[in-house]
């Protein structure tokens, strides 16, 4: 695994590199922990800001150019900021199941753009698949599949 491929990248391709970083080691942490307590609402703050400057900061990426500038990626970005928005006037609100499911459409934003990042070829699968580009990418594409289930059932959607 070599990171000169982050090294060498645009400044906005590092910062929504960071930003999402940290929105995917904060999701299990708010999706596993009690909800509704101090602590519950300072993660979540946490994870709404660095959730949009991560999907903030993909408008000033543009490697995939489909309609001008922007890609399909761009499409998940804005379905995240109006979910992140929804979740947090439902919280405010005390619709607890409505926040429940603009959080669900802004971590399916994150999972899907995630896995979109590790396709063969792009910055994130050389720097974290390099040599196993395919298999990798599968296998990650794979486990996301059985955590989404898990988080399905654990929230008892299905």
């Amino acid at each position: 695994m070599s990171f000169q491929p982050i090294l060498e990248a645009n400044p906005a391709i590092q910062l929504h590199l960071a930003a999402a970083l940290a929105s995917v080691a904060l999701t299990p942490v708010m999706l596993m922990r009690r909800k509704g307590d101090r602590l519950h609402k300072a993660l979540g703050r946490l994870w709404v800001v660095a959730m949009a400057a991560t999907a903030l900061s993909s408008f000033w990426i543009s490697t995939i150019k489909l309609w001008g500038a922007w890609s399909p990626i761009h499409i998940l970005s804005v379905i995240t900021l109006i979910s992140l928005v929804l979740a947090v006037r439902r919280a405010r609100a005390g619709d607890i199941r409505g926040h429940k499911a603009s959080l669900i459409g802004a971590i399916l934003g994150l999972l899907g753009a995630g896995l979109f990042t590790l396709v063969p070829g792009r910055i994130l699968s050389r720097t974290l698949l390099a040599g196993n580009e395919t298999l990798g990418f599968w296998a990650i594409f794979s486990l996301g599949v059985l955590g989404l289930i898990v988080l399905i059932r654990r929230w008892r959607l299905l």
